[in-house]
């Protein structure tokens, strides 16, 4: 007998989530729950694929495009629990809110999008695939993956990052640029016979600040921005003269770049900001990578860029679901307007085109926050809203 797709059992099941720790590359044991949720429900063709992203359907009753519901699995680090008001992974029910790390980013609304995908077994006019990936916090290496493999072509996606049930239209992306400095080692006590390269690193700063001061703006998203966020410098002891060193670049972008694009951008301004290099220096400027690796075995060096996105407020997708979710106050439809954060929006509408938005309860400024937490009855609202949002997402693709 199926398991009832209840707003309370979908909080028990939320509940579950947050107790179960899920560091992107370690969501083998939360990716296993969620499945063995999926089937509980009856939801059909539940099952993993390689990248270790879940999925299962449930099935419509017409012919109506497929529409997907999707979260990820995986969580940043809770810190230092002492940090917390409650326990990160204890998932605290008090005050009207859901305490815990995955609170709202994003367990708390995983549950909500698995339950009302099984509230919709038989009553939608066509499929709900529900999907939720790996690596999402890490560049969306799963969601990339989980698209090209064409195991499933959804019409639309509504991604479950916290909207305090707003319509989100999109995001800027995020890349992440290296400028690599690269000098001679030596002894702190004979600088002469070295080669700092610290001693560029001033000239560096000077370029991303002129590059930020050039990027573009869009008139939702707001401005794309390019600022330094760290120096690793190598080798690290204090008493060597540094012959490497990294300035990082956080690059918040705008729809349409691309790794290649922001190093085209940033190169010719760091080359003119250092002039002619004096002897025994090289620079190099490069899209930064870290080596990911998936809970199922996959292993990659991945480029970090997260592409933006942005959907027009009046296309037809949007239009039907801010209609359908409309304002918690009942007073018309539901405010459209874009995340500051990126999503695994931006490889399904971003890359792919397909008509993306986003839709859950939730506070983003809780987001990686030792404050996380869900407002239960907005929770409650939100999961009320999830089948008329499919049912008129459906309606307007048919």
């Amino acid at each position: 007998m199926a398991k009832e797709p209840s707003f309370e059992n979908a909080l028990e099941f939320a509940r579950d989530l947050i107790r179960i720790p899920s560091l992107p590359g370690d969501e083998g044991e939360l990716a296993r729950r969620v499945v063995e949720e999926f089937r509980a429900l009856g939801l059909a063709d539940a099952q993993t694929d390689d990248m270790g992203n879940v999925m299962a359907v449930a099935r419509g009753t017409g012919s109506a495009p497929p529409v997907m519901l999707s979260c990820h699995l995986d969580m940043v680090a809770a810190g230092d629990p002492a940090e917390w008001e409650h326990p990160p992974f204890d998932a605290v029910v008090q005050g009207g809110f859901l305490h815990g790390r995955g609170a709202m980013d994003i367990k708390g609304p995983l549950a909500l999008q698995t339950y009302a995908a099984a509230a919709l077994v038989g009553r939608a006019e066509g499929d709900v695939i529900v999907a939720h990936t790996v690596l999402e916090e890490r560049g969306g290496w799963g969601m990339k993956v989980f698209i090209e493999s064409g195991v499933v072509a959804p019409a639309a996606v509504i991604i479950g990052e916290s909207t305090r049930g707003d319509i989100a239209t999109g995001h800027r992306g995020r890349g992440e640029i290296e400028v690599v400095i690269r000098g001679v080692a030596g002894h702190a006590s004979a600088p002469d016979r070295a080669r700092n390269a610290l001693d560029l690193v001033p000239a560096v700063l000077r370029a991303v600040a002129a590059v930020n001061d050039a990027e573009p703006a869009d008139p939702v998203l707001g401005k794309a921005t390019a600022v330094a966020t760290g120096i690793d410098v190598r080798p690290e002891s204090r008493n060597v003269i540094p012959d490497e060193v990294v300035v990082v670049v956080d690059w918040r972008v705008l729809p349409g770049d691309t790794r290649e694009t922001l190093v085209a951008r940033m190169e010719p301004v760091v080359r003119r900001e250092l002039g002619d290099l004096p002897e025994g220096f090289r620079v190099e400027v490069r899209a930064a990578t870290e080596r990911q690796h998936t809970y199922t075995g996959k292993s990659e060096d991945r480029p970090l860029l997260t592409p933006g996105f942005l959907m027009d407020p009046e296309h037809p997708v949007i239009r039907a679901a801010a209609t359908a979710a409309g304002r918690k106050d009942g007073a018309g439809p539901a405010a459209a307007r874009p995340w500051a954060f990126a999503t695994d929006g931006g490889w399904t509408c971003g890359v792919h085109g397909i008509p993306s938005f986003g839709f859950a309860p939730g506070e983003e400024r809780h987001a990686h926050t030792n404050t996380e937490r869900l407002d239960v009855e907005e929770a409650r609202w939100a999961f009320g809203r999830y089948p008329e949002i499919v049912r008129a997402v459906q309606a307007v693709l048919a």
